[in-house]
């Protein structure tokens, strides 16, 4: 098939890298958001997915929005048979759904219905989920509500980050693309529609969303802090100032703080929370580079009874 490929971020690319080696189909062009500021000099910066298409010689279009005419009339020429998508980030309109004769097939990192949105690894892992995993569906209008072509599974482990699983699963689920493309092109798949069932939303995490409330147990704690790491970012505050929290890990045999108390050691900090302790391993103090939570520990002088978040 013709394939225009649409994509954004890092976490896209192995799906384009597959589709390139499958040597199956033909990636005829790339869809990506425009350049964004970024740095410290806010230059602007083209997309991961778009500068590996540069690197393949493939051409890319960065429309403002997928519903400009200028874009609309390019996919037209182009004449996709099928446009498969991977976290490319902006909302589709039916007259640029109606172009490519097979529709557009998203990669999805849940197993849907569940966690439906822009946020999926994120919730799954601060829900408490064991598995998880990646599909693959025909989009509608609707949000992540097509039908489904394909699934793989992936086992959430107790350490893991979002980034972590985020990881797995776009190499995961960058396979699951490729055979999706050919079960569509050789008519060997059909789309199921999803299950009334089940359905759980994952809305993008907001900053306030990332902050840690240590009158929660040591688990909800653990899973907001993997959850939310490396994007918004699990915090707190201290002596009136954001504290990030970038590593933590919980004690299960510590009961004696209250939640939020800290108790530092001589390479430990620990604090409490609404069940047992959580030791902080890595923190990001405002203004300042990560750090061994001892080390930040030790610049601060923390007093007895001292607390975050409070």
């Amino acid at each position: 098939m013709k394939l225009v490929f649409a994509g954004t971020p890092e976490v896209a690319v192995p799906a384009l890298d597959a589709l390139l080696a499958s040597g199956r189909h033909e990636v005829a062009a790339v869809v990506t958001r425009p350049d964004a500021p970024a740095g410290r000099g806010r230059r602007l910066v083209a997309s991961p997915v778009a500068e590996r298409a540069e690197e393949a010689g493939i051409e890319v279009l960065k429309p403002v929005r997928p519903r400009d005419p200028e874009f609309l009339e390019r996919l037209k020429e182009i004449e996709p048979d099928c446009c498969p998508v991977v976290a490319y980030g902006a909302l589709l309109p039916r007259a640029a759904l109606d172009i490519p004769a097979r529709g557009w097939v998203n990669l999805h990192f849940s197993l849907l219905p569940a966690w439906r949105g822009a946020a999926p690894v994120q919730h799954a892992i601060m829900a408490g989920d064991e598995i998880t995993g990646a599909s693959t569906f025909l989009i509608e209008e609707g949000l992540d509500s097509g039908p489904v072509y394909g699934t793989v599974t992936e086992e959430i482990r107790p350490t893991d980050t979002s980034g972590d699983l985020l990881t797995r699963l776009a190499f995961a689920g960058a396979g699951l693309l490729a055979a999706t493309m050919d079960g569509i092109e050789d008519g060997t798949l059909q789309a199921v529609p999803q299950p009334a069932e089940g359905v759980s939303l994952a809305p993008k995490v907001a900053v306030e969303d990332a902050r840690v409330d240590f009158t929660a147990p040591a688990l909800r704690v653990d899973r907001v802090v993997r959850g939310c790491t490396p994007a918004p970012g699990a915090w707190t505050t201290f002596r009136g100032e954001r504290l990030k929290i970038v590593q933590a890990a919980p004690v299960p045999g510590r009961t004696d703080l209250e939640p939020g108390r800290l108790a530092v050691g001589k390479n430990n900090v620990y604090v409490g929370t609404g069940s047992y302790a959580v030791e902080l391993l890595w923190v990001q103090a405002q203004g300042k580079k990560p750090m061994r939570a001892a080390d930040w520990a030790r610049g601060a002088r923390i007093a007895a009874g001292e607390s975050v978040g409070t």
